[in-house]
């Protein structure tokens, strides 16, 4: 049994202070407040562990080097095929490690990596034929992060393209294969396996029950969904529906699924999501970053969606600032404020289900023991109320992260990955060199 005492921490019913939280192999056993000073002391506030409900660990790579000359969200594509041409299972794994590493520092505990890198040049297959996937693995368990590894089918180039020279290496060539290959990844205690349709483009229509049927009941299933208009014009000359109402009409919406990104949707697409609980998870750094555009947050929230945050390309990694920005991107686009409560953001942050770890995201007896500890008193947090946290804090506030009840970061430095800055420009540096 391992005994942490918060300073303060945030409770499902509010903040309280001196709390008490006991821990038994990986799960909280319980929780008590206004409790004398015992075991290890977590001076701040001490929140449930935010989930990262979408990445692409390689993206990371592409940091501080996609601004010359503006450029497009296409021209942004070139480059990170260029990228995605350099990588080998050993040098992904080097980048990865780095990367999830980053991610527990920012507060992330559980990362849903949506990977479409499955094969070598020209799609030739490995000896081991999931070692991309096995690369991601051990780099998240390095790191001390939960993974969901989202195994992606991505079939074509767009509709009815064939994949490209840099895309083969995404493509199994049918659902059928993909599945097959998917299905011989095996799942640990800190790494789980769920599936992800790229997009409507990129998986052919009549493939895409084949892919939600592959994917166990209990596992998630994630999809790119209207995330630039283009899309949403090429499908519907395609199919004539909308990429949610195709989704809709085979079958594909539901609980399990989540929405990435659910950037420009009808009044309709709405309700198809919201009447089918599906989840939608914004990456609202990314979205900025690519000029995508902002997506209906509280308006899916009202039908029904379940919310969630992710860092996508990585180019931030801050839980604080995809977390805050569901509000502030909001107040831009509806020109009003308080169109969150701070427990609705705290929800949306921790939001673990989409993630692949619905027993984690809340301090109480029977969840997954990850915490996460801010400091109250840096230049940024100080003098504000612990509700205010989300508005105020940045990554560099978080001073102790738990995850499964063990330490990974303690007084703001990673426990298993010594300098993992060093690392980072190491890899990404070697990357570009040739």
């Amino acid at each position: 049994m391992t005994t942490y005492w918060c300073e303060r921490a945030w409770l499902p019913d509010g903040v309280a202070d001196a709390v008490r939280i006991e821990v038994a192999d990986g799960r909280i056993v319980s929780v008590a407040a206004n409790t004398a000073r015992t075991g290890t002391v977590l001076n701040g506030l001490t929140m449930p562990g935010f989930a990262n409900g979408h990445s692409h660990a390689f993206h990371r790579a592409l940091r501080g080097r996609t601004h010359h000359e503006r450029g497009t969200f296409w021209t942004w594509r070139e480059r990170m095929y260029s990228l995605a041409a350099r990588l080998d299972p050993d040098s992904y794994y080097r980048l990865a490690r780095g990367v999830y590493a980053e991610m527990v520092l920012a507060g992330y505990t559980s990362v849903a990596e949506f990977h479409y890198l499955h094969h070598g040049p020209g799609g030739t297959p490995y000896a081991s034929p999931n070692a991309m996937g096995d690369a991601l693995r051990q780099a998240a368990r390095d790191a001390g992060i939960r993974m969901t590894l989202l195994d992606t089918c991505y079939l074509a180039g767009g509709i009815g393209v064939p994949p490209d020279e840099v895309q083969q290496r995404f493509s199994d060539g049918s659902a059928e294969n993909w599945a097959e290959r998917v299905a011989l990844m095996k799942e640990d205690d800190q790494f789980r396996v769920g599936g992800a349709i790229h997009s409507v483009r990129a998986v052919p229509e009549y493939e895409l029950p084949k892919v939600d049927d592959a994917v166990p009941e209990d596992r998630p299933l994630h999809i790119h969904l209207s995330e630039q208009r283009a899309e949403n014009e090429q499908c519907e000359a395609a199919y004539r529906w909308t990429p949610t109402g195709l989704l809709w009409d085979y079958g594909v919406l539901g609980e399990r699924l989540t929405a990435v990104h659910a950037t420009h949707l009808t009044e309709q697409d709405i309700k198809w999501l919201g009447d089918s609980r599906s989840g939608a998870c914004f990456c609202p750094t990314t979205e900025r970053d690519l000029g995508d555009g902002i997506g209906p947050a509280r308006s899916l929230l009202d039908a029904g969606v379940r919310l969630g945050i992710g860092s996508d390309s990585n180019a931030v990694v801050d839980a604080f600032e995809e977390t805050r920005a569901l509000e502030l991107d909001d107040r831009l686009a509806s020109e009003e404020r308080g169109r969150f409560t701070a427990d609705e953001l705290l929800a949306a942050g921790t939001e673990h289900v989409s993630a692949g770890w619905p027993e984690n995201g809340t301090i109480a007896a029977g969840a997954g023991a990850d915490l996460v500890t801010v400091a109250m008193d840096t230049v940024r947090t100080a003098g504000i109320e612990p509700s205010g946290v989300l508005f105020a804090a940045a990554a560099a506030d978080v001073r102790t992260v738990v995850v499964a009840g063990r330490e990974v970061v303690r007084d703001g430095a990673h426990v298993l990955i010594e300098r993992p800055e060093t690392l980072l420009a190491k890899e990404i540096e070697a990357l570009w060199q040739f």
